[in-house]
């Protein structure tokens, strides 16, 4: 399985939103699904508590089987290089520096 990772540009390839692009949100690995951008979104209607008297909606985002996504654009990464020295260089560059 390809590493998918947050801000990964993927593509359905199958099931019933075949074909639709978007960016991953959230992954969970445990489960094995990632949350697309706008993509399978359902409201939630909430109960009327003493926290929230007036009760409401609220619009989540359902998983998609990772086995279901194919990799369009990675998101670019930056990653400070770190440049090894040889141990012989280091030693000329000190030897230079007295």
């Amino acid at each position: 399985m390809k590493s998918l990772k947050i801000n990964d540009e993927v593509m359905v390839i199958s099931g019933a939103l075949k074909g639709t692009k978007a960016k991953i949100v959230k992954i969970d690995r445990t489960r094995g699904t990632a949350c697309l951008e706008g993509v399978k979104t359902v409201e939630k209607h909430l109960k009327r508590t003493q926290f929230n008297p007036k009760g409401g909606k609220k619009t989540i985002q359902l998983g998609i089987d990772l086995s279901n996504l194919k990799l369009v654009k990675a998101a670019e990464y930056v990653k400070s290089a770190v440049k090894k020295v040889d141990k012989k260089e280091a030693k000329k560059a000190k030897k230079g520096a007295k």
